[in-house]
C-alpha cells in the first residue's frame, strides 16, 4: 500500500532556503568589506588574501548552483529570468549614483539569463538522464573556469578551455577585444564591473544545480534535507532577491551616517 503521509516532492526543501540565506548574508558582508575599503579608506586586510577569494567563490557558486536547482520549481522560468535581469539593468543604471562603479553583467543579471536560457531549453537539457547531464555540467564547469583573459608574468593572455597542466585550447586574442562578448567572459584587460558573473563558467554550475533539482523534487534527498531547522535564516533564503537589491543602498546610508 502507498505511504501517503511522506510527500516531499511537493514541498520546499528547507536546507536549501537555509544554505542560500547564509550564502546571500556573506556576500553582504563582502559588499560592507567592499564598501569600506573603496569608498571610505577603512582598511580590511582579509580582503585582499587569496583564501578569501576563494571563500568568496565558494560562496558566490553555492548561491548560483541552488538558484538553478530552485528552477524545478518553477511553472515559468522565462517569466522569472525576465524579471530578475530587469532589477539587475535596474541595479546597472541605478548603483553609479550611489557609488563610484557600474555593474554590467553581475549576478542578477546573469541569474535572469541562466533562467530565460533554462526556460528556452528545458526540454533539450531534460533529453539526458539527471545523473548523466549533472556529471557533464560539472565537467563544463571545470573546463571553461579559466576562460577569463589570465594574467601570467605582469602580462594578460587570453584565457583557455582545458585543464592547467593537461591540455589548454587557448581563446584567440580578438575574441576579447571585441567588446560585446563579456557576458561569455570575454573581455579585454580594461573592462571593469563592480560585480561580474560571466555565462562562462558559472551558467554550467547553474545547470549542474538544475538536474540536482530533480532529485531534490522527487524527494531523494535525505529525509534530514527537506525540514526546515533555522526558521529565521530559511526566511532570508526565499527572499535573497530583494536582499541583494537592497542591502547596497542601505549599506551606503548606514555608512555615511557612520563615517559623515
Amino acid at each position: 500500500m502507498e505511504n501517503t503521509k511522506q510527500k516531499p516532492a511537493s514541498s520546499r526543501v528547507g536546507i536549501l532556503d537555509e544554505i542560500r540565506g547564509f550564502a546571500i548574508i556573506c556576500m553582504v558582508v563582502y559588499h560592507a568589506m567592499y564598501d569600506l575599503k573603496y569608498l571610505h579608506n577603512i582598511d580590511v586586510p582579509i580582503f585582499f588574501d587569496d583564501w578569501f577569494d576563494i571563500i568568496r567563490d565558494i560562496f558566490a557558486g553555492t548561491f548560483i548552483f541552488i538558484s538553478g536547482t530552485v528552477c524545478r520549481y518553477s511553472s515559468n522560468n522565462i517569466k522569472r529570468g525576465t524579471q530578475c535581469f530587469f532589477i539587475g539593468m535596474i541595479m546597472t543604471f541605478v548603483l553609479p549614483f550611489f557609488t563610484n562603479g557600474t555593474i554590467y553583467f553581475g549576478i542578477l543579471h546573469f541569474l535572469g539569463v541562466s533562467m530565460m536560457l533554462f526556460g528556452l531549453g528545458q526540454k533539450l537539457f531534460d533529453l539526458l538522464p539527471s545523473v548523466v547531464g549533472f556529471a557533464i555540467s560539472i565537467l563544463l564547469f571545470i573546463l571553461t573556469m579559466n576562460v577569463g583573459m589570465q594574467y601570467v608574468s605582469g602580462t594578460f593572455q587570453p584565457g583557455y578551455f582545458g585543464i592547467p597542466h593537461l591540455f589548454q585550447l587557448h581563446f584567440p586574442m580578438e575574441a576579447y577585444n571585441i567588446g560585446v562578448l563579456f557576458p561569455l567572459g570575454l573581455h579585454n584587460a580594461s573592462f571593469q564591473s563592480s560585480d561580474y558573473f560571466p555565462l562562462l563558467p558559472w551558467f554550467f554550475l547553474f545547470i549542474a544545480g538544475s538536474y540536482f533539482g530533480i532529485f531534490a523534487k522527487n524527494g531523494s534527498l535525505p529525509k534530514f534535507c527537506y525540514p526546515t531547522h533555522i526558521k529565521w535564516l530559511a526566511t532570508v533564503g526565499r527572499y535573497t532577491i530583494w536582499i541583494y537589491v537592497l542591502h547596497q543602498p542601505v549599506l551606503y546610508l548606514l555608512f555615511n551616517l557612520i563615517f559623515h
